[in-house]
């Protein structure tokens, strides 16, 4: 049958070919073909071959059909270090949000504290907020506390001191408890990244409100400072870095602005190996992106570093590089060292670093 029907169709074709083409030739009127029902079309089926395996074989090839359905891409990974870098915080906005009073905690005839809350980014920071008596508008000083276990840590803690010596001395000081620390909410922190991001949103609160009716009336969001110890002058370093904003910056016994350092002394000296390995999983380009040394260059604040040759803790040569740095790059830095003194100053050494931090704080947030 198939045979029948194939030289049907390879007569009928010729037969049309040498129509049109005498018809060309003599220019005759076209021939009318022969219609597709005059042709006895014979119903076709395929069947399979059977393997040796018996899975049915094609006995011939069909070109598949091609796809107009696009092709998807693999879309590029996610960067996890994202956001953390001195480049990204620099980029980002920061505030939006206000401080308010909770309570009053305590007052005598200098000044009074209070514990404040304020938003930084979708988390509620708190902490406290010392305000002297004396008129305004009033410099600002911000003070961030070192590490201590968070589950034993009180608003109140052990720099409760040190913020009271500068609200005798006509300072407004904020005292926030950093993210993790209760009763502020814990949030992301690699790096410590979320907790300069706490500071830097406080910044832009005491930028916006200062001067206005409300907790911030007497402060002057011109004049702002830092205050670090620690772990809170790692974070200080950071700040400083990424915001022109701060006009002087205290470091006591500070962290490293070098993150690698920072992370392998936490890792194998102050947690025995449980805190420090997600940041040093971390590539060295990572690094680079996210150590404030690298980008000292940014600094505009003066800087004041403080730290104790005794300190079995944070070694003082992370204090005597990160002043060598600085004065390479001409910034405005003061460096001191207190023979003896360990990690938190006692004492002698407690009352000349007092004294030389307001002697400090009123060169730079001082009006003329």
């Amino acid at each position: 049958m198939l045979k029948k029907l194939f030289y049907k169709l390879l007569t009928l074709l010729i037969l049309s070919l040498e129509i049109i083409f005498f018809s060309a030739c003599q220019d005759a009127p076209p021939v009318a073909l022969p219609s597709p029902g005059d042709v006895e079309v014979a119903e076709f089926t395929w069947t399979p071959a059977i393997t040796e395996t018996g899975s049915p074989t094609p006995t011939h090839s069909i070109s598949p059909t091609p796809s107009l359905v696009p092709t998807a891409t693999q879309s590029p990974t996610p960067d996890p270090y994202a956001g953390l870098s001195i480049q990204d915080l620099s980029k980002r906005s920061y505030g939006g949000g206000e401080l308010e009073v909770v309570e009053v905690l305590a007052e005598n005839s200098l000044f009074t504290r209070y514990l404040v809350t304020y938003p930084s980014d979708d988390l509620a920071i708190y902490g406290f907020m010392n305000v002297p008596h004396t008129d305004g508008p009033l410099p600002v000083v911000i003070a961030l506390h070192g590490y201590i276990d968070p589950t034993i840590y009180r608003t109140l803690d052990y720099t409760t001191g040190y913020a009271d010596e500068l609200a005798r001395n006509g300072y407004l000081v904020i005292h926030p408890n950093l993210r993790g620390y209760p009763p502020s909410d814990e949030g992301p922190n690699l790096f410590r990244v979320g907790m300069a991001v706490d500071v830097l949103n406080l910044i832009a609160i005491v930028e916006e409100q200062g001067g206005s009716t409300g907790p911030l009336e007497k402060a002057d969001g011109g004049r702002i400072g830092l205050w670090g110890h620690s772990m809170g002058g790692g974070v200080t370093t950071r700040v400083i870095t990424v915001s022109p904003d701060v006009k002087a910056a205290v470091l006591y016994g500070a962290m490293s602005g070098d993150e690698q350092k920072n992370f392998q002394r936490i890792f194998e000296y102050f947690s025995d190996g449980t805190r420090g390995q997600e940041e040093l999983d971390a590539p060295a380009e990572a690094f680079e992106r996210i150590s404030p040394m690298y980008f000292y260059e940014r600094i505009q604040a003066a800087v004041s570093v403080h730290h104790g040759s005794a300190d079995g803790e944070v070694p003082q040569a992370w204090s005597q590089e990160l002043c060598a740095r600085l004065e390479d790059l001409g910034k405005t830095v003061e460096c001191f060292s207190y023979p003896g003194q360990p990690h938190t100053f006692n004492e002698a050494g407690n009352q000349l670093f007092n004294q030389r931090v307001v002697e400090f704080f009123n060169s730079y947030l001082r009006e003329p």
